[in-house]
């Protein structure tokens, strides 16, 4: 999954489509389960198609269709979100009850129940002047929306999406911000076409990291603001940004001002409410840690912290300037830290809460209706306790926890500072997020078994994705990225969806986080590279894999960029360094190939990966200057885009392990990166004159070790057999066209 810039359920194979014998057009029609629900059919490749009734009855071969096509209302087809029959195959005439989808019992009650409704641009207009007027209650010149929740999270729970409500857009960066007149939202270029498509005009876009925009939103905040106050939410800023923008406002006459209540919850009538699933515990098994191992690494961490005491002071510390507790409002890090996950926000295993951790206990912030006996019973054992979600702030303004400084990470939401004063907490990188982003032996050999079940879901649905295009099928990128959940499905501690499925062809391929809807899906064509870019959560790993292939003959200029990426892939994947070295030093060893032919990508090249938890995990990345050290999990995913036209990444994740050198200059400090994303790289769009000896090597190797560890668990599947067989064995690249311009390709 593409990254920020450096500044930065669902498969299904088709829903109804058919030729119709009366036409030589292509025709769609919508599945006659509408009509006769008993009835859904299964097509053999290749062979008949049998016919199996929920009520009962022995499977039939060659089914017929009960209605005739001209019985069939227009009102009841598909439009684009279907798998249909083309013209351009032989195959025989497929009424609508034949359906092209694969897909039967629970598999296509999911599918059909799916609800997956076009999003219309909104006129946002009453909702900006409903704000406007608590704005001039306040006499606030600005006010800002942000993206994140309380918590600084990056994916939030539906009723924390404040800014897609005020606005209408949906990505997951960007910044609202209000003024008295005008709306403006700035955000980075992975979204700079999506926010144009999405916002009304009521609304700017400010395309931050452009080359004459702003770096961020605080930039281009500060340009403007001048003698006025700057409203914010004080729970959506963290401690570490908002104390830097009030810097930067008070030259200027300017600063921030933080209005009791939330301006949009005032005016947004029908918010959803807050998730009250239940929580569960993570094993031992796949946590290599126990909580109590954890806690007690976390309490040695608080008590070797020098008290809040001026550097020049020679006297024995106050009891209230020792560090006594750290309190942590980051999810990912509460959810690791105790063991626990949870179901509040989509695609993530946490939970909305506070956990505060002192030198003898721990309390944890939660709604209790999230309690389970299991659960009460297990926090009990590792000596944490319960109180409400909300108390957290009663807590905080008495301050329960009697004398001394509480540590937070900077990223805290600045509304828990305001609460505590400047005298009762220091800030600190987070101990938690730094334990957290090492993985265990058994967290890496978790993610290890994670990304081999997962690529082999990953193999089943390439092999049945590219037989159904080879059939003449035509699938739409919401119905391949259906039917690969579906495949992921079946593996053993799936738990759901690491992120929505990034499913693209053609010019919504050059979006990086362009993600696929039912009613407005584009066809998978053949003419351009389509990418995938998708992951499972699984028990025992959080998996984030992408792959472009092309499913026609490409052209010189695609297989020239698809080479470029491929080689700076490798080049990332192949580094040896000595400890101390950064992701942000690294970097540049993605883009150098693409950089000798004048070609980038905007997006970071790769982020860290939680355990069964956040697909984004910091701190290190290939932007961060935090050093890598062994353990660290991260993906390697530089890309290409050509805008409006087509777009390529290639995305596989690393472990940071120690490397025995030749020369083990100054010692045993050397690392190099095990590779855990095991799927085939297509070999088609490479040009072997590009590469190098190593790196040609490099590509022959993995494809024949995906084909050696994914073969037990695909062995039973011929099709993803041949096809996984094949990708191991094909040479590089495609032969060239013969007299007069004949091509032949041999798969």
């Amino acid at each position: 999954m593409s990254t920020p810039p450096p500044v930065y359920q669902h498969t299904g194979s088709g829903d109804l489509r058919s030729h119709s014998s009366r036409s030589s057009q292509t025709r769609s029609y919508q599945s006659s389960i509408n009509n006769n629900p008993a009835v859904t059919f299964n097509p053999i490749p290749g062979g008949a198609r049998s016919r199996s009734q929920s009520t009962g009855g022995t499977a039939k071969r060659g089914g017929v269709h009960p209605f005739p096509p001209d019985m069939l209302k227009r009102s009841e087809t598909y439009k684009s979100n279907a798998t249909k029959n083309t013209s351009r195959s032989g195959r025989p005439t497929l009424y609508p009850s034949e359906s092209s989808s694969t897909l039967v019992g629970s598999a296509l009650e999911r599918k059909m129940r799916d609800e997956d409704p076009i999003t219309e641009r909104q006129d946002t207009a009453s909702r900006l002047e409903a704000v406007r007027d608590h704005m001039r209650q306040h006499d606030l010149a600005y006010y800002i929306v942000p993206s994140e929740d309380s918590h600084g999270s990056e994916y939030i729970a539906p009723s924390d999406k404040r800014r897609e409500w005020i606005s209408g857009f949906t990505g997951s960066a960007g910044q609202a911000v209000l003024s008295l007149n005008s709306a403006y939202l700035i955000t980075d270029s992975r979204y700079w076409l999506q926010a144009r498509e999405q916002l009304d005009q009521n609304w700017i876009v400010v395309d931050a990291g452009s080359v004459d925009g702003p770096k961020d939103w605080v930039e281009w905040l500060v340009e403007r603001a001048e003698n006025c106050k700057v409203g914010i939410d004080a729970r959506l800023i963290s401690y570490e940004k908002a104390t830097a923008l009030n810097n930067l406002l008070k030259p200027k006459g300017a600063k921030l001002y933080y209005p009791p209540q939330n301006l949009v919850d005032l005016v947004w009538r029908d918010k959803p409410p807050r998730s009250r699933e239940p929580i569960y515990v993570q094993p031992k098994e796949f946590s290599g840690l126990g909580a109590n191992e954890k806690l007690t690494r976390l309490r040695d961490w608080i008590r070797i912290q020098r008290p809040a005491v001026p550097s020049y002071s020679r006297s024995e510390p106050k009891p209230s300037q020792r560090q006594v507790a750290s309190l942590i409002s980051n999810l990912s890090c509460i959810a690791w830290l105790l063991n626990l996950r949870g179901d509040d926000i989509p695609f993530n295993p946490v939970f909305h809460s506070y956990l505060f951790v002192g030198l003898d206990s721990a309390t944890l912030f939660i709604e209790l209706a999230k309690i389970t006996p299991e659960v009460e019973s297990y926090l009990q054992s590792i000596g944490v306790s319960v109180r409400d979600y909300n108390d957290i702030w009663t807590f905080l303004r008495r301050k329960e926890w009697g004398e001394g400084n509480v540590i937070i990470s900077p990223q805290t939401s600045y509304a828990i500072c305001l609460m505590m004063t400047s005298f009762r907490y220091t800030v600190l990188p987070s101990y938690v997020e730094e334990m957290k982003a090492v993985k265990n032996e058994t967290e890496i050999h978790g993610l290890r078994n994670a990304y081999l079940r997962d690529g082999a879901a990953y193999v089943r649905w390439l092999a049945w994705l590219e037989e159904k295009l080879q059939q003449g099928y035509d699938i739409t990128e919401y119905e391949a990225a259906w039917r690969l959940t579906e495949y992921r499905r079946k593996n053993k501690h799936y738990m759901g969806l690491a992120y929505e499925n990034i499913s693209a062809s053609g010019p919504n391929a050059a979006l990086p986080h362009y993600t696929p809807h039912k009613a407005t899906a584009r066809m998978i064509d053949r003419e351009t590279p389509y990418l995938n870019d998708s992951g499972g959560q699984y028990r025992d790993g959080t998996c984030d894999t992408t792959r472009t292939v092309h499913f026609g003959r490409p052209t010189p200029e695609q297989c020239e960029a698809f080479t470029r990426v491929l080689q700076g892939h490798i080049a990332i994947d192949s580094a040896v360094f000595p400890e101390g070295t950064t992701g942000a030093k690294l970097d540049v060893l993605a883009r150098r190939a693409l950089w000798q032919d004048g070609l980038n990508y905007m997006h970071g090249t790769g982020h860290g990966v939680g355990s069964f938890l956040n697909v984004h995990e910091g701190p290190q990345s290939f932007t961060s200057d935090v050093p890598l050290v062994p353990g660290h999990v991260l993906t390697n995913e530089p890309g290409f885009y050509n805008a409006g036209k087509w777009g390529m990444r290639i995305e596989s994740a690393l472990v940071v392990r120690r490397a025995r050198t030749k020369g083990q200059f100054n010692g045993d400090i050397w690392l190099k990166f095990e590779r855990l994303t095991c799927v085939p790289i297509q070999t088609k769009m490479v040009k072997e004159v590009m590469l190098s000896k190593e790196e040609r090597q490099w590509l022959k190797d993995h494809n024949r070790r995906c084909l050696e560890l994914l073969e037990p668990f695909v062995r039973t599947d011929k099709r993803a057999m041949r096809w996984l067989r094949r990708e191991a064995e094909r040479g590089i690249g495609i032969a060239g066209a013969g007299p007069g311009g004949l091509t032949i390709d041999w798969d």
